[in-house]
């Protein structure tokens, strides 16, 4: 795994080591940057990292401000939670965000409104409660599945559209003229969309050719491309947030 620094200190990604998850848009930024850092969780236990690293960080009682739940990354001394808030506090040294206020503003805007519909795909197989097996709420997630791909999707992916054709600054980019963490996690929450909801997908996406632009450009940047073949690209499962159950993909 990349090991290196960031500010001169190595920076931590603490996420579960078997799902991309939440965890994702961080790998996927840092990947696109060609920053170093240590995933955490997927580390040799025997040189201090692995999942009892991980949880001795989030249960630490010293800590201040402890995170609610992973992702969070260690930068330095400062320990920052939450996919948004991460991505927001990386992005401007990895030069992924553009430099005005009003930029990184709307920048993070769009990646909260990803995390909302991220949520959305992961209550689609979890409708009642995370705690219970997916089994043990089938009909309801056939309900909201069925929801989700004739309502829900179309309105994100619509307004996703609807951001890249009116971008002043042209039509390549969420943000500006250059790429930002925004157009990254779109691109991953596309790929999860594809993967989980193959036929809806392919119907919304259709209708989207902005999206569908935005998603090939980011599949075949040398980093992203690099990273997508490498071993550090955990492939989806039936864990994740997306997971593939045909039951509740509709035409």
């Amino acid at each position: 795994m990349p090991q290196a620094t960031l500010r001169n200190m190595t920076l931590e990604l603490h996420y579960w080591p078997a799902i991309q998850g939440r965890g994702e848009f961080v790998r996927l930024a840092l990947e696109a940057a060609g920053a170093a850092y240590v995933d955490v969780a997927r580390g040799d236990a025997a040189a201090g990292l692995g999942m009892a690293a991980l949880q001795r960080r989030l249960d630490d009682a010293r800590c201040a401000h402890p995170p609610f739940a992973p992702p969070f990354v260690k930068d330095g001394d400062l320990l920052v939670g939450q996919t948004a808030a991460i991505l927001h506090h990386l992005a401007p040294e990895l030069k992924l965000v553009g430099r005005s206020a009003a930029a990184r503003l709307w920048t993070l805007q769009i990646q909260m409104t990803i995390g909302d519909m991220v949520d959305e795909a992961h209550d689609t197989h979890h409708p009642i409660a995370p705690g219970l097996y997916y089994e043990e709420q089938q009909p309801e997630a056939r309900r909201r599945a069925r929801d989700f791909c004739a309502t829900r999707m179309p309105k994100y992916l619509r307004w996703f559209e609807r951001i890249l054709r009116q971008n002043p600054a042209g039509q390549r980019h969420l943000v500006g003229g250059r790429l930002s963490y925004a157009d990254l996690s779109l691109f991953q929450l596309v790929e999860g969309l594809r993967y989980a909801f193959p036929k809806a997908a392919a119907r919304v996406l259709a209708t989207t050719p902005h999206v569908t632009a935005l998603h090939q450009r980011v599949a075949v940047l040398p980093r992203v491309a690099a990273y997508l073949r490498s071993p550090r690209r955990i492939p989806f499962n039936e864990q994740g947030i997306f997971r593939c159950y045909p039951e509740l993909d509709s035409e």
